[in-house]
This record gives C-alpha cells, sequence and structure tokens, in this order.
C-alpha cells in the first residue's frame, strides 16, 4: 500500500508540474499574439492556441471571477501558480512523511 501511494504522489506531483508548463506557455503566447508575433490567421498556430486555452481556461475561470478587474492586466495565471505551488508543496511533503 506504501508503494502505491507514493507513486500515486509522484504521478500527480509530474502532472502539476506539467501543467505549470502549460500556464507559462498560455502566458507566453498571449503576450505573442498581444504584440502581434503570432499570426492568428495560420491554423497550426491557432491550434495551438485553442488547445492551450482548453486546458487553462476551466481553471483560470473562477479566480478570474473572484479576483478584482484591472484592466488589460490578469493576474490570474500568479494566483494559479501559486495555488499550484502549495499543493505541489504538500504532496512533496506527503510523500517525504510517508
Amino acid at each position: 500500500m506504501h508503494a502505491i501511494l507514493t507513486s500515486l504522489i509522484e504521478v500527480a506531483l509530474l502532472a502539476l508540474n506539467l501543467y505549470w508548463y502549460i500556464i507559462l506557455a498560455s502566458v507566453i503566447v498571449s503576450w505573442l499574439v498581444t504584440f502581434g508575433v503570432l499570426n492568428t490567421y495560420n491554423s497550426t498556430v491557432r491550434t495551438i492556441i485553442d488547445v492551450i486555452n482548453r486546458l487553462t481556461e476551466p481553471a483560470l475561470r473562477p479566480i478570474r471571477r473572484v479576483m478584482p478587474d484591472l484592466g488589460a492586466v490578469d493576474l490570474s495565471p500568479i494566483a494559479l501558480w501559486l495555488i499550484l505551488y502549495f499543493v505541489i508543496r504538500v504532496l512533496e511533503q506527503a510523500r517525504y512523511s510517508i
């Protein structure tokens, strides 16, 4: 049972760390679109943007509802990173205490 629980925690940590980088990609892509570096008329770029948005929006939308509107500045990815950081640290402590 100990090995199964440790393995599950490690898989969860891997998934959370991967999601951390997907959020980073979302931020970078949004900047590149805003500054006109990425051509959104290109179907490949549009597909990549759509996939990233579908992966991040379900987690970012509730945070955006709670956070105050700051105009053009979106701080919801930072809040999500802080939440992920907390969950990752809790899981790492749980992994080491088992």
